[in-house]
């Protein structure tokens, strides 16, 4: 199913401190969206807003409309269980289960109620490939995950959030803690699963960000200043301040 989320008009708040003012974002279906900015500007507190991640933080609160498929996320009947199955999320440190290697794929679909073993079996191995893990793992699924480097560590929670199914997949800085060739991998990823899902991804490295994005959009200070397609941001940026971020000059 083809899936739409946007923003509009979208005010964050940590208790007394605002951390987002007026947002408003759309994000393209199949499409892969970089947030970037200075670290503090806002970026990951307005993307844990699209999956309500932040309902877990005491005094958080948030004003404007972010919709799911015309839905508001926020309205008080929204099952957020479900709407974070729709919308899932891999963090900027990789959090395997203690569990197997297959447990830990296997895990969403269980809670989801699904009880054939042999289609969990098969969901297990079709996310695996589908996160580029599976030929590294095969032979030894039923192995601990906590055995796996970093790197494969952050491409399995890639395919424990997928092994779901979602719309749209958050990742927070999800090659931050990563050497450059498992960071190629979770780039090479990004790109093939961009032909079945939304993702939107958070990101300090510019290079990372033209190399795997569509769309480009440039927080600073809890505000959207640009947002564009990705070519354009790097190379015709209508603002100096972009400019300025992108080339380096501060930040």
């Amino acid at each position: 199913m083809k899936s739409s989320i946007r923003a509009r008009n979208v005010d964050f708040f940590y208790g007394k401190s605002q951390a987002l003012y007026d947002v408003s974002l759309d994000f393209q279906h199949c499409k892969v969206t970089a947030l970037i900015g200075p670290s503090g500007c806002g970026k990951s507190t307005f993307l844990r807003c699209l999956n309500r991640m932040n309902d877990l933080i005491p005094g958080a609160r948030v004003q404007g409309r972010i919709e799911l498929d015309g839905q508001d996320v926020n309205a008080r009947d929204t099952d957020v269980v479900s709407l974070r199955r729709r919308v899932g999320m891999v963090f900027q440190k990789p959090n395997p289960f203690p569990k197997s290697i297959f447990e830990n794929v296997a895990y969403g679909l269980r809670i989801n109620g699904m009880k054939s073993e042999t289609e969990i079996a098969g969901r297990v191995e079709a996310s695996l490939c589908r996160a580029a893990i599976l030929e590294e793992v095969k032979d030894r699924l039923h192995s601990s995950a906590l055995g796996l480097s970093g790197g494969q560590q952050q491409r399995l929670c890639i395919a424990r959030a997928l092994a779901v199914e979602p719309d749209v997949l958050l990742m927070d800085e999800p090659a931050s803690a990563l050497d450059p060739i498992a960071t190629q991998k979770i780039e090479e990823g990004v790109h093939e699963l961009k032909s079945q899902l939304t993702i939107i991804i958070v990101t300090h490295n510019m290079q990372q960000a033209a190399r795997v994005s569509d769309h480009t959009a440039f927080f600073y200070m809890g505000r959207l200043i640009e947002d564009d397609a990705t070519d354009v941001m790097f190379t015709r940026p209508r603002l100096k301040q972009t400019e300025d971020y992108i080339t380096g000059r501060f930040g």
